[in-house]
């Protein structure tokens, strides 16, 4: 894919409006960097290339989040209606920290660590009404 954005977070989020989960590639290395940056910290090159991403991993790690910041206590969530979010390891071997869905997080013994995870994005959060990164497990 060619892309001439700047290898910034605002991209990356532009990225995730359209549904697209980025990473930035060195032309130099082949490593990946999630969030993407211009530089590579392995071997220092500033040849970055925008790199789409599977958006499959596993699920590394979780929580149920019952107290959340104001903006999701507005979309309902609260004490009786926790929502997840997450670490998953994807396919590529980086991590990502997002929502998961699926599983009920009511019941976090029943969710567990390792299970597939592929990608999705829900409207539910964020103060922008943009789509928020997820995960489906």
């Amino acid at each position: 894919m060619t892309d001439e954005r700047e290898f910034t977070s605002s991209s990356f989020y532009k990225f995730l409006a359209e549904r697209k989960l980025m990473a930035s590639r060195c032309k130099q290395c082949g490593s990946l960097h999630l969030p993407p940056k211009p530089l590579c910290s392995d071997c220092g090159s500033n040849e970055m290339a925008w790199a789409e991403l599977k958006g499959r991993g596993k699920l590394a790690a979780f929580t149920a989040i019952s107290i959340g910041p104001s903006f999701m206590q507005k979309k309902g969530h609260d004490r009786n209606n926790p929502y997840t979010s997450g670490i998953v390891v994807l396919e590529e071997g980086l991590r990502i920290s997002a929502r998961i869905l699926g599983g009920d997080p009511k019941e976090p013994e029943k969710i567990e660590i390792g299970s597939p995870a592929e990608i999705d994005f829900t409207d539910d959060g964020g103060e922008s009404g943009k789509p928020i990164l997820a995960f489906k497990v």
